[in-house]
């Protein structure tokens, strides 16, 4: 996996600066969903990673074509397509969006050995689409352990953060490393 990314925020907040910075949350403390009807939609941009950390026997199954319920890398990206479009039926607070860009890059790499699976989402709109990307990714990493679970129980899904985010009030984000 690629080294991960470094953390800026402070463990010592208190609850009461936890509560101002959380939008899905009211001033009495219930889970909301945030109101963007006054937002501008802007282009906007998330780009997410992960991977799947398994032997290099099995890798070497996936790149070959032979894995029994068949092409592994082909399926995973499919479902990670399908899950950025369902984000809103599986997180509660996310807004349905008409997203107008999703892509699965799904790489093998023999020095984890695993895949590196990354997905990048775009949308116009008022709000954001980071959890598009993140869930793209999750699902993808699922789909290829689901397909090699027959040989290695054990592979590992590892990383799967938010690498850069573009548009919005909030502006540009890149993960440091």
């Amino acid at each position: 996996m690629a080294q991960r990314p470094s953390r800026t925020t402070s463990a010592k907040a208190t609850s009461a600066e936890t509560k101002a910075a959380l939008t899905h949350i009211d001033a009495k403390g219930e889970a909301r969903m945030v109101d963007v009807s006054a937002k501008a939609a802007t282009e906007r941009t998330a780009v997410a990673e992960g991977g799947v950390v398994m032997s290099k026997a099995t890798l070497a199954l996936i790149v070959s074509g032979n894995a029994k319920k068949g092409d592994v890398l082909a399926t995973a990206r499919i479902a990670g397509i399908m899950a950025a479009k369902r984000t809103a039926e599986l997180i509660p607070l996310c807004h349905p969006l008409a997203l107008s860009k999703v892509t699965l890059d799904i790489s093998p790499d023999p020095k984890l050995p695993g895949c590196l699976v990354r997905a990048t989402v775009k949308v116009t709109g008022p709000t954001g689409v980071e959890m598009e990307a993140l869930t793209a990714v999750s699902v993808a990493c699922l789909t290829i352990y689901d397909m090699i679970k027959a040989v290695e129980r054990g592979a590992r899904i590892d990383g799967i953060h938010l690498v850069e985010k573009s548009g919005g009030k909030s502006g540009h984000y890149r993960e440091e490393n």
